[in-house]
């Protein structure tokens, strides 16, 4: 999810070969809807990353408190082989 426009977003997920699906948001609705701060002297955005199951609901939320604090790759894993376990 990016503040950007559609047009800057799409052009900066091609440009750094981003291999998911991104979001823009610049009107920061969906940013509001899972209260993702905003901290200017911060950058801007602060990360949020989910874990959202396909019912709709969030299985894992980390509110990071600057633009390093994000969860490893292993962590976000790990929720979701849980998830496929308890779906299964």
């Amino acid at each position: 999810m990016g503040p950007n426009s559609p047009a800057a977003f799409e052009q900066y997920w091609a440009n750094e070969r981003i291999p998911f699906i991104g979001l823009p948001d610049p009107e920061r609705r969906v940013a509001r809807l899972y209260r993702q701060e905003v901290n200017l002297f911060k950058l801007g955005r602060m990360p949020l990353n989910c874990v959202v199951d396909k019912s709709g609901y969030i299985r894992f939320a980390h509110y990071g408190a600057s633009m390093s604090d994000i969860p490893s790759n292993d962590d976000l894993f790990r929720v979701i082989d849980e998830l496929n376990k308890a779906s299964s």
